[in-house]
């Protein structure tokens, strides 16, 4: 997640550019972050 708020940061401070490309890989991230909690066993 760290990762993905680093290029978000990137292209919101030092308007570097927001391609589909860029976009698709951090919403990858983001989504395979949410997609390992409920598989994740608590304990």
């Amino acid at each position: 997640m760290g990762a993905a708020r680093t290029v978000l940061l990137g292209i919101v401070l030092f308007d570097e550019p927001a391609t589909v490309a860029r976009l698709t890989c951090v919403a990858l991230i983001v989504a395979g972050a949410v997609g390992l909690q409920p598989t994740t066993p608590l304990g």
